[in-house]
């Protein structure tokens, strides 16, 4: 496969596709220490409160982040941001995302404030067709490293509020910045290849199993449903599937 093709127009999860969660009772296992994937949890780097210090995914949503990960040509590592995200967690950053719409347009309706708010967070839910994506243990935001595990250039920060967030943003600005173009193109042809869905507003986000996951391909069933985690010093103690 060209692992350097350009990245094609992106879709939206279609609302008129309504999969059926037919929770598989996959566990969530942590992350283990690999040469070539980092851990930078960083909610838990942030403070924020109940948040995890280090990553959880769904078992089949690990293997497949291990299996894009061979894809990558060997100078290259995954640096790994948030995986399994807590409700508590999803309910704090929605809040402090609007807050951070508001202050920076204060003419904006409410209206205008949750549709900004919803690019770059999910509304915080565990009903079925409407689970926030990192609430399943099927999401992970994730970046490109070096084998150090410096993350590289991929024209914009992390949970950044801005146009260039856009995983495509690079192929309509061709000229603007090559190296964030090439790197991004390599994050999402080597997660897209082996399953994953990408969210078009956030080039870090990528989807497995989930209903977000299932819209985009068109599946009629989700395999992941929200997933309830008690959390003591920021580890999971135990969780149960909802």
């Amino acid at each position: 496969m060209d692992i350097y093709k350009p990245i094609s127009k992106l879709e939206f999860s279609s609302i008129k596709n309504k999969p059926k969660v037919n929770e598989n009772r996959e566990p969530l296992v942590k992350v283990n220490a690999h040469p070539k994937i980092f851990i930078k949890p960083m909610y838990f780097e942030q403070g924020i409160p109940n948040s995890l210090q280090t990553i959880y995914l769904r078992k089949s949503t690990c293997e497949k982040l291990i299996e894009a990960l061979t894809l990558l040509p060997m100078h290259y590592s995954f640096i790994l941001y948030d995986g399994y995200r807590p409700l508590q967690v999803q309910e704090h950053l929605f809040q402090l995302f609007s807050q951070e719409v508001k202050n920076k347009n204060p003419d904006y309706s409410d209206a205008a404030v949750l549709e900004e708010t919803l690019k770059f967070v999910a509304f915080p839910s565990v009903e079925p067709n409407k689970t926030s994506p990192h609430i399943t243990g099927g999401a992970i935001d994730l970046t490109l490293g070096d084998l150090a595990g410096n993350p590289l250039n991929l024209g914009g920060a992390f949970d950044e509020m801005s146009e260039k967030s856009a995983t495509r943003y690079y192929e309509q600005h061709l000229e603007e910045n090559d190296e964030a173009l090439k790197n991004r193109r390599l994050l999402y042809n080597a997660m897209t290849a082996v399953g994953f869905t990408n969210y078009s507003e956030e080039w870090w986000h990528y989807d497995y199993g989930n209903v977000t996951w299932a819209r985009r391909v068109n599946a009629q069933k989700a395999m992941y449903s929200a997933v309830e985690a008690i959390i003591e010093t920021h580890q999971i103690k135990e969780f149960r599937y909802l």
